[in-house]
Parts: C-alpha cells; sequence; structure tokens
C-alpha cells in the first residue's frame, strides 16, 4: 500500500522505516513546522509532578535543573518515550488521549501532594489544566512552542503524489487536518482522493476533511497505526 504521513519527520521517521519494512511504500508530507517560544525561567522545586501532552513540549523544556524521580504524566507512548530519553524516571502514560490522562492524573497523583506544572503548546484540544483546576488541583502551565502551517511544497513531490494518491493517509491533529485541507485546495486535488482511507485522531479532526470524498475514514490513538492497516 502507499501511505502518507503528515507528522513532522522527527515524530515520524521510525514509523516509516516500519512500514517499509512491512513493504509498503511511504511518502512523508510534513504539514506543521514547530517552533519553541521562549517563557519565564521555571523554578522546577515548586512543583511535584509535570504533564507532558506531545513529545515537543518535552523536547523544548529546559529540563537542566529539574528532579528527574519528579511524577511525570505523559498522554501518549510517543510522549513518554521522548520523557524518557530525557531521564525521567517516574513516567506513566494515557495512551494518547487527554481525557484519559485527566483521569490517570486523579488515580496516581492527589492534590494535597502539592502543586502541577503542566507544559503544552500554543493550541491545544482540551485545556488539560482547566480540568484539574475544576477537580481542585493547584496547576500552572507553561506553553513552550507554536505550531504554524507549511505553505511550501516541493512541486516534484507534488506531481509524484498527484500521479499515486496515497491508500491511507494519517492525519493527527485538527491544526494538521486544516493544513491538509489547504494543501488539497491549492493544488487541486479534491477530486483524487476517493480511493484513500483517511484515518484521523478524533472527530473533530475528521470533521474538517469531511468536505472532501474519502474511501473511508477511521479513528484511531496514536500507537494504533499498524494496527489500522489490518482493518482496511
Amino acid at each position: 500500500m502507499h501511505i502518507l504521513l503528515t507528522r513532522p519527520l522527527e515524530d515520524c521517521s521510525e514509523m516509516i522505516l516500519k512500514f517499509q519494512s512491512l513493504g509498503h511504500q511511504v511518502s512523508h508530507l510534513p504539514l506543521l513546522k514547530i517552533n519553541k517560544i521562549n517563557h519565564d525561567e521555571i523554578n522546577f522545586s515548586n512543583f511535584k509532578g509535570i504533564v507532558f501532552t506531545s513529545a515537543n513540549a518535552v523536547k523544548f523544556i529546559d529540563l537542566k535543573k529539574i528532579n528527574k524521580k519528579l511524577s511525570c504524566f505523559c498522554v501518549g507512548e510517543a510522549t513518554e518515550k521522548k520523557a524518557r530519553s530525557f531521564g525521567f524516571q517516574n513516567v506513566i502514560s494515557a495512551g494518547g488521549n487527554v481525557e484519559n490522562l485527566k483521569e490517570l492524573i486523579l488515580q496516581n497523583f492527589h492534590k494535597k501532594e502539592g502543586k502541577l506544572i503542566y507544559v503544552s503548546g500554543e493550541n491545544v484540544s482540551v485545556e488539560l489544566d482547566q480540568l484539574l483546576l475544576k477537580e481542585g488541583y493547584d496547576v500552572e502551565r507553561i506553553i513552550n512552542y507554536q505550531t504554524n502551517h507549511n505553505e511550501k511544497f516541493d512541486e516534484n513531490f507534488v506531481n509524484s503524489l498527484k500521479s499515486k494518491i496515497p491508500d491511507i493517509v494519517y492525519v493527527y491533529s485538527q491544526n494538521s487536518a486544516l493544513s491538509f485541507l489547504k494543501f488539497i485546495k491549492i493544488y487541486q486535488t479534491e477530486n483524487l482522493w476517493m480511493n484513500t482511507n483517511l484515518m484521523c485522531i478524533g472527530e473533530k479532526t475528521s470533521a474538517i476533511l469531511n468536505e472532501i470524498k474519502w474511501k473511508k475514514i477511521f479513528l484511531f490513538n496514536p500507537g494504533e497505526e499498524e494496527f489500522l492497516l489490518y482493518k482496511i
């Protein structure tokens, strides 16, 4: 099968190699650019737990002064892997869902234990800090990166993609979906995706791309990408 991955290369390089090892053709269309946001210096001694909702949040924070034995809560496998690679020892992962992450925190970190620091990008689909505040937790949110739409694509790549439209496309966020819809319209490929299976994280993401006619739309959680291949 021909598979199109749309995350930045750092976030999907292992998946590219995995799918290629299974004999699939893989194309890569990075829809978003990730840029660091500078913020005030953090006194990590004020916090008893840290929460990450993306691997980029881990990557862009200065962790030299943080106790790596701090309770660390991650939204999914990729974020957990990045946190462990930075030396965090007490890491718990929620399997890719922010609502599940909230429940995981409620079960494993009592609000009386102390203050949480929540590190995220500028745009989030679920305001986890607000959900935890409603539960009586003391939470401080730090925004340390932003995502911008890629607007320039290699013409040779685009022509190659048009000549062989992928059988599967993976889209990971509402922001990515908006960028992909823009890409489709700019290059006038609206009518070329009827035999393509669209894989989206969440209904809000898939809803953005509903105006395009797809063969079928699947919803998935991070980590289920390979499993979805066998559902087609």
